[in-house]
């Protein structure tokens, strides 16, 4: 594959998660750097998230979900898109590649972030699938011929889990977060039916979440930095390479795979979608 055309213009980061929240969960921090130096951001959420309740689903929460990956948007000024394929019942489908295929070329995104096709989540594992299907379709005029064909493929990049099987996670990119953990937590914030209702529910500590406002902010955000603890705690030689001495201090990480079957992650391009890594 080749990589994209140098641009004066700001990068453009697409990032195709399954579910309002996705994006922000696994790489709010990354997206929040991003639009501190003017990048063009849109997240997008593939299904429409009808199913992530224990109380209410369907369109009633299609709705919600929507309005709250909109507000999320909003935190750091980029666009969220939800899309309409049902929740839970994603499938990498002709239908939904096709959608990808036709979406980059017409945001002509410089980096596209996505799940790997093995996670434990199927409609994660779906949209991983289907991006990596669309990758290289991406460049073919005669797929999808009314919407015209890129040139060159963006670079894609898998967003951060922490599985081990089949295989882990080999980050080509390993990013200290930790100056902007609170607008993560306040875009994390705006998807309430998640983060304050169905994820303390689905992991049984409903009862631990306060109803005061500020205290909720405060629980979210001790909710949520375990993760990209973690992911600093995993990469931690990756963080002393990239930061140097300073790598061992970093306590909040984030942490992305290059796709082989997209545009490779060369130097110049590094420095153009990571700027936030040079020393």
């Amino acid at each position: 594959m080749s990589q994209a055309e140098p641009s004066q213009a700001p990068p453009r980061i697409l990032v195709l998660g399954a579910h309002p929240d996705d994006a922000d969960f696994h790489a709010g921090g990354y997206l929040a750097l991003c639009r501190q130096r003017g990048f063009d951001v849109l997240m997008v959420s593939v299904t429409d998230g009808a199913s992530g309740h224990h109380r209410t689903w369907g369109l009633e929460l299609a709705k919600r979900r929507r309005r709250e990956a909109e507000a999320a948007g909003r935190v750091i000024g980029a666009r969220y898109q939800v899309w309409d394929f049902p929740d839970g019942y994603l499938e990498p489908t002709l239908r939904l590649r096709e959608r990808i295929i036709r979406t980059i070329r017409t945001y002509r995104p410089d980096l596209v972030l996505t799940h790997r096709p093995n996670d434990y989540h199927p409609d994660h594992r779906a949209v991983g699938q289907a991006v990596q299907d669309a990758s290289y379709m991406v460049t073919v005029p005669a797929v999808c011929e009314d919407t015209p064909a890129l040139r060159r493929d963006p670079v894609v990049a898998y967003l951060c889990d922490l599985f081990t099987k089949p295989v882990p996670l080999e980050p080509d990119v390993v990013l200290d977060i930790s100056g902007v953990l609170d607008t993560v937590v306040q875009m994390l914030a705006c998807h309430e039916s998640q983060v304050f209702e169905w994820l303390p529910y689905n992991q049984q500590i409903e009862d631990q979440v306060p109803q005061e406002p500020q205290q909720r902010l405060a629980w979210l955000r001790r909710w949520y930095q375990q993760r990209p603890r973690q992911v600093a705690e995993r990469f931690r030689q990756a963080l002393a390479e990239q930061y140097g001495p300073a790598g061992q201090q970093v306590e909040f990480a984030e942490a992305f795979e290059v796709s082989q079957y997209a545009s490779p992650l060369d130097e110049s391009a590094r420095r153009r979608l990571f700027p936030m890594l040079e020393k």
